[in-house]
């Protein structure tokens, strides 16, 4: 059974003149007709990875049609993709939808520019170690002191200006060690290996170099992986001990850090599984937040306000999740009593009327949405619990009358009212 339906060649028949074409032809004729663009295509992906490319062009079909001494394809460029249509009662067929040129505008169009001639100049970079002072070669001061990127002049040229490219070296040792955190982190996340290169990466000296490619790692993985619980788990951890470590400056890399991290706070969906905790993920993440902004937020004056907005946002908009609501809420929670007074207290009871028909059983059906609101709420009670007990603080405490009436006779402590033989046996 071939993936070239008689159809196809039925149309091909009819393009090149043959209009009575047998069906019993164009199932014969199919087998072939796929075999041959087959082989066409693997020739063209050849010469595609002969080029160093990952993108199928025009250009390596028709280089597969020369290897194959056929005729190539005229008419087809590379330069953008193509616009295909629906031909009209049939469902499989499908043509190029091409616009009509006129051939006076064609021909009176300008012509373009001529390209520039490629030519090869022979010239000496040293000689017996010495380089020579022609225009070929840099200026030696800009080679010998490239930091301030300045621009060096020469006679009768136009001006260079010269920015050498740095290279970031990683030693071999460096180099296994993330390899190896990476592996534990994809694979081996529960094992106790895993624990222990979390205490490395908490406490060790000499990691900073690896900063960068640690912060690469974990929003490339995050963006990718939200349907993998395991994985977004051990990538937070691995951020609470890189922000652990006293000896690593992740300041310049909190910008990148800081999408990944909220996104495991409030996204929509974290891990494919019933039994995935994402609840636990959320409040791991609603902890890390905070310590983020604790620690960051006199560097970063505008850190604090700008992730408090996120979260608001997305706490009071009803078209989101309820476990998006929930991420929100930890979140905001986390960041203090104040946070709470400030922006969850003024929205609660709006917030409640909302929640409500998510938690009544004559409204909502749904076992699991019941559940994720029932969460919700218990976390409102903590966090306004909290913030209330936080303000009561202020407050002097009370005077309170003692339980009991307390009598002391002979160092001894009595409890109980002293009766009036009690009195006269004592004098």
């Amino acid at each position: 059974m071939s993936i070239v339906p008689k159809e196809t060649i039925e149309v091909i028949a009819q393009s090149i003149g043959i209009n009575n074409l047998s069906d019993d032809a164009a199932l014969s004729l199919a087998p072939d007709v796929e075999y041959r663009m087959r082989e066409i295509m693997q020739e063209a992906i050849k010469c595609m990875r002969h080029s160093r490319r990952t993108i199928l062009t025009t250009d390596d079909v028709d280089g597969a049609l020369n290897l194959r001494n056929v005729e190539p394809v005229y008419g087809f460029t590379s330069g953008g993709p193509l616009q295909f249509k629906r031909a009209i009662g049939h469902r499989d067929l499908f043509y190029i939808d091409d616009s009509d040129v006129d051939l006076k505008d064609v021909i009176e169009a300008p012509l373009p520019k001529a390209p520039l001639d490629t030519g090869v100049v022979c010239h000496w970079l040293a000689i017996e170690g010495v380089q020579p002072a022609i225009p070929e070669n840099a200026p030696v001061g800009a080679i010998a002191a490239p930091s301030n990127g300045t621009t060096y002049e020469q006679k009768e040229e136009l001006p260079v200006d010269i920015k050498l490219p740095v290279k970031h070296v990683l030693s071999r040792e460096l180099q296994l060690y993330f390899d190896k955190i990476t592996e534990l982190t994809l694979r081996k996340s529960d094992s106790t290996l895993f624990k222990e290169a979390l205490v490395s990466l908490a406490t060790d000296s000499g990691l900073h170099p690896l900063v960068p490619y640690f912060t690469y790692f974990i929003s490339d993985e995050v963006s990718r992986g939200l349907n993998d619980y395991s994985l977004l788990f051990a990538l937070m951890r691995v951020v609470w001990s890189l922000l652990q470590n006293p000896h690593i400056h992740i300041e310049p890399y909190l910008h990148q850090l800081m999408p990944s991290v909220v996104t495991c706070l409030v996204s929509k969906k974290l891990g494919n599984r019933i039994a995935d905790n994402h609840w636990e993920l959320r409040d791991f993440t609603a902890k890390l937040v905070a310590s983020i902004c604790k620690r960051f937020g006199h560097v970063y004056n505008t850190l604090q306000t700008r992730l408090t907005k996120t979260l608001l946002n997305a706490l009071l908009d009803p078209k989101r999740a309820l476990t998006q609501h929930y991420g929100a809420v930890q979140g905001l929670a986390a960041l203090g009593p104040n946070v709470v007074r400030l922006l969850i207290l003024p929205n609660l009871e709006p917030y409640l009327r909302l929640l409500e028909p998510e938690l009544l059983l004559e409204k909502q059906k749904n076992e699991m949405k019941r559940y994720e609101a029932w969460r919700i709420y218990g976390v409102l009670l903590r966090a306004a619990g909290q913030s209330i007990f936080e303000r009561l603080k202020n407050f002097p405490p009370l005077p309170s009358t003692p339980a009991h009436a307390i009598w002391k006779s002979k160092e001894k402590v009595v409890t109980e009212a002293p009766t009036l033989n009690n009195i006269h046996a004592s004098r």
